[in-house]
């Protein structure tokens, strides 16, 4: 007999989306306030790249120690803790005198946020089961859509971009006190007891060696598909409402939209993604989303009028939607299940380097060119993945 988990309580569910929705935000802030702050700071367009290092180096860390933080803190404590971390980096966003202190905070937002995601997902792995897990994740690409509605919002009020920090900042803060205040809830669920009808302990003899994973290209060519699709998604988003705006013309309030659309049609894809992949089978599924990619990256590159961009976005938010879980969820067949661990590992490392080294290069590339080159940058990436995968799910 498999054991199943029991249906998670609503008032922790409830949390845990809004946990992923605010993991969200930050992220749809940027694209869209990131030209007021940079003719704040007197920056170049680039500069940003300063703070998704910064981002990325925070949340890597956070994720790796997350192990050794549950097992002194308790789930409870370390999500409270990492929230109100995620509240006071914002804060630090919304009083910042210049890039530098901004940067900052940017590692210190990246260590709160690692620390979220890491903590609800091992305890959801054990809690609330394959639906509420995938939903949850459903939930970020919520956040990151409300985001840029936010930023906008405040821009076309005649605000400044800080309020628009300020507000999500806000919301961390409610939701980290909402955290502490049911730390003990937390910890009844998130170490619940081995049962004797549950499967048998996996075996520990003849362990597999970490530089016999390491040999294998497929962990290697997989590393890289992970790698170029965060790219892909954090690119698109980031610097579309540039592109839109001054590539394409249209109104900053209006491309602010589009913006959300963009993150929407992400939410919208991870919520129905699961039922199709049970009826069609995720390597059906997987080959023709990234497909999908590459059409709406070649809708944005086309020279044409705003709409047509708009709907490249809307295509490649809603066919890369699926692409990262089931690309995690194919990592035992490509490399074996023995090395499968390791590589998720792996995986999840390149993908935070690749979602901060190549969002900036692409704009060094729109600093030193044209927003125009956002376009083909994306077609050449979304060809790349396509064929990474290709490459990588050959069995040896």
């Amino acid at each position: 007999m498999v054991s199943t988990p029991a249906s998670p309580r609503p008032a922790l569910l409830l949390l845990a989306y809004l946990a992923f929705v605010s993991l969200g935000l930050p992220d749809g802030l940027l694209g869209v306030g990131w030209p007021s702050m940079r003719a704040d700071f007197d920056v170049p367009t680039e500069a940003v790249g300063l703070m998704l290092t910064a981002g990325t180096t925070g949340y890597l860390t956070a994720s790796v120690l997350a192990g050794f933080s549950l097992a002194r803190l308790g789930v409870g404590r370390l999500l409270a803790g990492s929230t109100l971390l995620a509240s006071l980096a914002l804060t630090g966003y919304a009083s910042s005198p210049g890039l530098a202190v901004t940067t900052g905070c940017a590692l210190l937002l990246g260590l709160g946020s690692g620390a979220i995601d890491s903590g609800l997902n091992a305890y959801a792995a054990n809690a609330f089961g394959p639906r509420h897990m995938n939903w949850m994740h459903a939930f970020f690409g919520l956040g990151v859509a409300i985001g840029p509605l936010i930023m906008t919002a405040v821009l076309s009020a005649g605000l400044s971009w800080r309020w628009g920090y300020g507000t999500v900042a806000a919301a961390q803060l409610t939701l980290g006190t909402a955290f502490a205040l049911t730390v003990r809830a937390w910890a009844d669920r998130s170490a619940p007891a081995p049962s004797a009808a549950g499967p048998a302990p996996l075996p520990t003899t003849d362990p597999v060696r970490v530089r016999d994973t390491l040999r294998l290209p497929a962990v290697w060519l997989g590393s890289l598909a992970f790698a170029v699709y965060v790219a892909i998604e954090i690119a698109a988003g980031l610097w579309a409402f540039l592109l839109l705006t001054e590539g394409r013309g249209l109104a900053a309030g209006v491309a602010g939209v589009c913006v959300s659309g963009y993150w929407g049609s992400l939410f919208l894809g991870r919520v129905v993604q699961g039922f199709v992949a049970e009826r069609l089978g995720t390597g059906r599924v997987l080959r023709a989303s990234l497909l999908g990619m590459v059409a709406g990256a070649v809708l944005i590159a086309l020279p044409a009028p705003a709409w047509v961009a708009v709907a490249g976005l809307l295509v490649l938010g809603f066919a890369a939607a699926p692409v990262f879980p089931l690309l995690t969820l194919g990592t035992a067949e490509r490399v074996g299940a023995a090395h499968a661990d390791r590589t998720i590992g792996v995986q999840i490392a390149a993908a935070g380097l690749g979602g901060a080294l190549v969002p900036s290069g692409i704009g060094a590339l729109v600093a030193y060119t044209s927003v125009e080159a956002l376009g083909p940058a994306l077609v050449v990436l979304a060809a790349a993945l396509t064929t990474l995968h290709a490459v990588a799910s050959r069995r040896p």
